[in-house]
């Protein structure tokens, strides 16, 4: 699944579309320190007035935000031990494909009692539970810029789970019109907090039209911050590395194979060589392939076409297993390399803050002047400081 797949389906969690029809919603209240339910219920999400069904829809919304493999999460499951009963896959799988509503709840159910069983929240939680149909239409012919009307029609079913805490209103005066005076507020009903979902899940994943029923969307509360007792327990899932955490195993390997100094020529290299793999793959991005990884043997052509000396793969190879203890690890290309678009490299000193783009890294140069380590950066016009024209002075010659 990629960040397209993602927001194709995420646009349409709205009302009055045809494009997405939710047909059955589970809600389940769980109170703060416990591990039973304390109310639940289930229900045709048509059956919802109009202002429930947008409050929902916004959630689910929520829940599928973000970046995937820094705050969504394709997590492949694990194998099904003999005679395991609970297992989420199948519990998943077969309340997909339930007929009956009530099969579908009981499934649903018991997933909400491992959400809660294997943690005890601090606060009262509402877990909800939805199944639909996501219905994705393709153009006869590839020239065509308009739609025909349910030409050709790809159907995938799906479950999809958010996670919100509640909270008790804040005290506050109000004024009664009836009464005609000021008093202070009496809500007692807690607030579930829809706006800020602490997790979920979608399933099954997939890419383009097709379902991969082996792997889960998982969302996680914040960037880079995965629940992995959650991931092992509820979702019955193999272990994941976020974007984080690979752009650091990518560091330490590349120290590893060159030690940690290196000039910004080289490091620019580095990254033009790794980016130019996202363009590739971004040239050709309407065919399915795979997402661009860094291997050993990638790592050690990436740091030859930046000019590094002496590299092999087998010192590459070394490389891996020191930093992970695993030569046939692969990364994403895309954790690794800083953002193209934005000046995403921050180069703080005592002095000052610099922010560039990862293009223009080879136009700053550490240097030493009179004993000195200043930075150097090459500008192609004049530079202004508070209106002012900087004077050019001839130091370095």
């Amino acid at each position: 699944m990629n960040n397209k797949d993602i927001a194709e389906i995420r646009k349409h969690f709205k009302m009055d579309t045809d494009l997405l029809k939710i047909a059955d919603i589970y809600n389940v209240y769980i109170k703060q320190e416990s591990s039973e339910i304390y109310h639940e219920e289930s229900r045709s999400f048509s059956l919802l007035d109009r202002e429930q069904q947008e409050l929902f829809l916004a959630n689910f919304k929520k829940v599928l935000g973000g970046k995937l493999d820094v705050k969504l999460f394709e997590v492949k499951f694990q194998r099904q031990g003999e005679g395991q009963t609970d297992h989420t896959q199948h519990l998943l799988f077969e309340g997909l494909h339930a007929d009956d509503v009530g099969e579908w709840k009981a499934g649903m159910q018991r997933i909400a009692l491992k959400m809660v069983q294997y943690s005890q929240y601090e606060k009262d939680i509402v877990i909800t539970f939805i199944r639909g149909n996501y219905y994705k239409t393709t153009k006869r012919h590839p020239d065509e810029t308009e739609i025909d009307a349910r030409d050709e029609v790809y159907t995938t079913p799906f479950i999809l789970s958010s996670m919100n805490q509640t909270e008790l209103p804040k005290r506050s005066l109000v004024f009664d019109f009836v009464e005609k005076e000021f008093k202070s507020s009496l809500l007692a009903d807690p607030v579930i907090k829809l706006a800020t979902p602490i997790g979920g899940f979608l399933f099954p994943s997939f890419t383009d039209n097709a379902a991969d029923i082996n792997h889960v969307l998982y969302a996680a509360s914040k960037a880079n911050k995965p629940d992995f007792q959650f991931i092992e327990n509820v979702l019955n899932g193999n272990e994941i590395m976020t974007a984080e955490e690979d752009k650091a195993v990518f560091e330490e390997i590349v120290k590893a194979v060159i030690g940690d100094e290196v000039n910004s020529k080289t490091l620019a290299g580095v990254y033009d060589e790794i980016n130019n793999m996202l363009l590739v793959e971004k040239e050709g991005e309407d065919e399915v392939g795979s997402t661009p990884t860094l291997d050993s043997i990638e790592v050690a052509r990436v740091l030859k076409a930046s000019g590094v000396k002496d590299v092999s793969t087998e010192k590459v190879e070394m490389a891996f297993q020191q930093v992970v203890e695993d030569k046939n690890y692969e990364m994403k290309a895309s954790h690794v390399v800083p953002s193209y678009a934005s000046k995403s490299i921050k180069i703080s000193t005592k002095v000052a803050n610099i922010a560039i783009s990862p293009q223009d890294l080879r136009y700053v140069k550490q240097i030493n002047y009179n004993g000195k380590r200043c930075l150097l950066i090459e500008v192609e016009e004049d530079t202004m400081i508070e209106g002012f024209k900087l004077l050019p002075e001839e130091l370095l010659e």
